[in-house]
This record gives C-alpha cells, sequence and structure tokens, in this order.
C-alpha cells in the first residue's frame, strides 16, 4: 500500500491530545510497519531527522502559509501520489475533497457540538461546516473510546461497521521516577518546595478547573498547610476569572500557576505530586490521567464521559459537577498512605494495557480491511 498521513496537527497542535496523537502515532506506524509506503505532510522541518520519508517538497514549507498549504498544496500532490490510503488523525479537519483513494479520518470529540463555548470561533465554525463532509466521505472513522463512538452516533447517523474504536496511550517518557530525584527536579525549575495535588491540562470551563478550586478550598482548614494546588497548563481566557476566584477564597498562597511547561518536565511534576485531581467535565480520550498513572501517582478523576474507560478501577471516581463531593474524596484519599500505595501499584499496571505500538498495529489492521475492499 501507499499510505498519505497528514501529519500537520503534531505540529499545530503540540502539547495537546490531538498533537501527541499525531506524532505518536505517525512515528509509531513508521516503525513498525516495513511493508507499505508511507508519505507525512508535514508544515515544515521539524520532523526531518525523525521521518526520512518526509516528501521534501513539504519540507521547507512555512507553518503560516495554512490556507495555501491546506487548500492548494494537499489536495494536488494527495492526487498527483495516487494513495491506496489517506488518513487524516486532527478530526478530519483537512480531508481533501479529491478522489481516488481510501479515507480514514480519526475524529476525537465533538467538543465544538458538546461544548461549543470551549472552541474558538473560527475553529468552530470550519468544525461545524466539515464534520457532515467527513462523516460522509470517509471509508473508515477511527474513534479514541467508547464514549466518543456514542457521541459520533448521537450527532451524525454513522453505522457500526464504519467507526473503528482504537485507544491512545500515555508516551514512554511516563514513568517512575524516585520522588526525591523528581521534586529536587521541582524545586530548581519551579521554586516548589512543599506537598502539592497536580492537575495537568487546559483552563477553559469543560476542564472544570474552578470546581477543583473551589474543592481545594474546602479542605484548606483539615490539611496539612504545606499542601499547595500546582495548576499547569497555558494561561488562555479562562486564567483572569480562576486568578479572581482564588484572590476572592485568599488563597493566593496555596495555588501555583505554571503555566505551560515542556513535555519533558512533565514526568517530574507527575511523580513529585502527592495526588493528580482531574475533574473534567468532557473528554474524548484524556492523556493526563493515563500519564500520571503511568507515573504511579494516584489519580482522582472524573466519572463521566471517557474517563472510566481510561482509568478503570485504578482511580477514585467523582462527581465532577459537586465540588463538594471532589473535596471530600481529596481529603479522605490523602489520609489513607495504604491506599495511595495500591492506587499507584494499579495505576501502573493499569497505564500498561495501552501502549502506542497496539495503537498503530489496530491502525495497520484498518488500513489493510480498507485495501482488501478496495481490490
Amino acid at each position: 500500500m501507499k499510505i498519505g498521513f497528514d501529519a500537520r496537527g503534531a505540529i499545530w497542535y503540540q502539547g495537546t491530545g490531538i498533537g501527541t496523537y499525531s506524532y505518536q502515532l505517525a512515528k509509531s506506524l513508521y516503525m513498525l510497519d516495513k511493508r507499505n509506503e508511507y508519505c507525512f505532510f508535514c508544515p515544515g522541518d521539524e520532523f526531518e531527522d525523525f521521518y526520512p520519508s518526509i516528501d521534501e517538497v513539504f519540507k521547507n514549507n512555512a507553518i503560516n502559509k495554512e490556507e495555501f498549504w491546506e487548500e492548494v498544496q494537499i489536495p494536488a500532490r494527495v492526487a498527483h501520489e495516487k494513495f491506496d490510503i489517506y488518513h487524516v488523525p486532527q478530526n478530519g479537519i483537512g480531508l481533501p475533497k479529491t478522489k481516488g483513494y481510501q479515507k480514514v479520518a480519526t475524529v476525537h470529540d465533538l467538543i465544538p457540538y458538546s461544548y461549543p463555548e470551549a472552541s474558538g470561533v473560527e475553529y468552530l465554525n470550519i468544525f461545524k461546516k466539515e464534520m457532515p463532509r467527513i462523516m460522509e466521505q470517509c471509508d473508515m472513522i477511527l474513534t479514541v473510546s467508547e464514549f466518543s463512538k456514542r457521541d459520533i452516533q448521537l450527532y451524525f447517523n454513522v453505522p457500526d461497521e464504519k467507526i473503528t474504536i482504537i485507544y491512545e496511550a500515555a508516551e514512554d517518557i511516563y514513568r517512575r521516577i524516585e520522588k526525591n530525584k523528581a521534586k529536587k527536579f521541582i524545586k530548581q525549575q519551579y521554586g516548589i518546595t512543599s506537598r502539592y495535588l497536580l492537575y495537568v491540562g487546559g483552563l477553559s470551563h469543560r476542564k472544570n478547573v474552578m470546581g477543583l478550586i473551589l474543592a481545594f478550598s474546602n479542605i484548606l482548614k483539615d490539611i496539612p498547610e504545606d499542601y499547595k494546588l500546582v495548576i499547569v497548563g497555558k494561561q488562555d481566557r479562562s486564567y483572569k476569572d480562576l486568578r479572581k476566584q482564588i484572590e476572592t477564597l485568599k488563597m493566593e498562597d496555596r495555588v501555583i500557576f505554571t503555566g505551560f511547561v515542556p513535555v519533558s518536565h512533565l514526568p517530574y511534576l507527575y511523580n513529585a505530586a502527592e495526588l493528580f485531581v482531574y475533574p473534567s467535565l468532557y473528554e474524548g480520550f484524556g492523556l493526563p490521567p493515563l500519564e500520571a498513572m503511568a507515573c504511579g501517582t494516584p489519580v482522582i478523576a472524573s466519572n463521566v464521559t471517557s474517563i472510566p474507560e481510561v482509568t478503570g478501577e485504578a482511580a477514585v471516581l467523582i462527581n465532577p459537577h459537586d465540588h463538594y463531593s471532589l473535596a471530600a474524596s481529596i481529603e479522605k484519599t490523602l489520609s489513607k498512605p495504604d491506599q495511595l500505595i495500591q492506587m499507584s501499584n494499579d495505576g501502573i499496571k493499569q497505564a500498561k494495557k495501552f501502549s502506542w505500538n497496539k495503537c498503530a498495529q489496530e491502525t495497520l489492521d484498518v488500513y489493510e480491511s480498507l485495501y482488501k475492499l478496495k481490490d
């Protein structure tokens, strides 16, 4: 087979779940499959060392030429290359309209439909304009959880046989690090010397960081004074509201915003934490809880959408709409050292059930089944 893979999302959405998925799947397919021919479409030379098969025509294109790139170059080149399979992993956005090959899109979630306020206006408009066409024109829709499959079928009349669930995984960098070593690193990089609860992710409403802050405020008098809440994530338009709430609650000295951090720092942040808390209201998959578990960090997470699929029985699951319940769960969990140890061990076992090699193999199986249908 000759397989085209739109790897632009690995650059455009770097640091997000979709960016990680695009990067890791492309990498894993390239390393796993030595029989088929791949062409990875990228907006710059960032992948030159990683993917030797990158087309020279694309290697030197600038990222800021997005409109020209998407509307002219990719459709023309896809038709020229005569691919058997063409895969768009970033929710199908950018799927060419040209025919003559089998089309695959990975639809991670339908956030613009379920939480439109969490999407930028431009992306929201593009998503809602393009998604009906993507659903119709693709020969196979990949998605990352049972929940996302149900959501897709809620909004679109897509038959079961046209949707395949393939789970994501934590990257290999997420593993257990000796706690004192992790704490030393965090002290040097961020000046954090206290014990802390950790959140990693976006700050938008659907992530429910406000609920986490309120829950933390409810237990301050019942936990040791050296406990902090560390919030890791890009400081977007929601940051001011969160900051204002913290000031109102007079807990400025107990909450730390790191802003966006390099991916290489995340394993240390996870490992140095006493507990990872993820009260998100909506996830298509939800990588951060899995990353935390791979590091052996005990996890409290939401009992909604895809999160129970990811965490299994290794995490304490809570109702994210009730910050009082979240507060009680945090306090109770912190007070039970034996439970924390068990959660740590269970989390590592749960994380090992997922792998990018397995994701790549199952994706390759889809390519091959479509190729057989083509013949």
